[in-house]
C-alpha cells in the first residue's frame, strides 16, 4: 500500500505533539533543551501541516514553512512502527516536488547532529550548509525547469 498525505486539522495536533515529543525527547535531554508542549502548539498553528497516511493509518507528519529563499521542513516525524518503510523518503520527495512547483530556490531543514535521520537527508540530496550548537542546517537546491 502506498503513502499519501492530507492536510492536518486541529484534531491531529495531539497526535503530532505526542509523536514529536516521543521521537525527539532524547535529543532535547542530550542537548540540555527544554521540551514545551505550548511552544509546539504555537509552532504547529503557524505552519502548513500534512499527515502522512498509509490507508487509514497515521504514519507520521510533515510541518512546513516558507519564505522567498526556501521551503522549510520544520518537522518530519515518523511513528516508530512505520520507520524504514520508505515514508520519510516519500515525504521528502513530495516536499521537494512542492518546492519546485512553487518555484522556491531550495528545500531546507535542520536536524540534530547526532540524529540518524541525517543519513536519509543526505541520501535525498540535502547537504550541510551550516551548524549551530547541536544541529546541522541542510539544504538541497531546486534546479531545472521549475525555476
Amino acid at each position: 500500500m502506498e503513502f499519501e498525505w492530507r492536510a492536518a486539522t486541529e484534531c491531529d495536533l495531539e497526535f503530532a505533539r505526542v509523536l514529536t515529543c516521543s521521537n525527539m525527547l532524547r535529543y532535547y535531554i542530550e542537548h540540555d533543551l527544554l521540551w514545551q508542549d505550548e511552544a509546539f502548539d504555537v509552532a504547529w498553528a503557524g505552519r502548513e501541516n500534512r499527515l502522512i497516511m498509509r490507508g487509514e493509518n497515521k504514519v507520521g507528519y510533515v510541518s512546513l514553512s516558507r519564505d522567498a529563499r526556501a521551503l522549510y521542513i520544520r518537522e518530519l516525524q515518523i511513528s516508530e512502527g512505520f520507520r524504514r518503510q520508505g515514508a520519510g523518503s516519500w515525504a521528502i520527495d513530495q516536499v521537494f516536488a512542492m518546492a519546485g512547483q512553487e518555484r522556491r530556490p531550495a528545500l531546507r531543514l535542520t536536524v540534530f547532529e547526532n540524529n540518524p535521520a541525517r543519513a536519509l537527508y543526505e541520501r535525498k540530496g540535502l547537504q550541510v550548509v551550516g551548524t549551530d550548537e547541536c544541529s546541522l542546517r541542510m539544504q538541497r537546491d531546486v534546479e531545472g525547469p521549475h525555476r
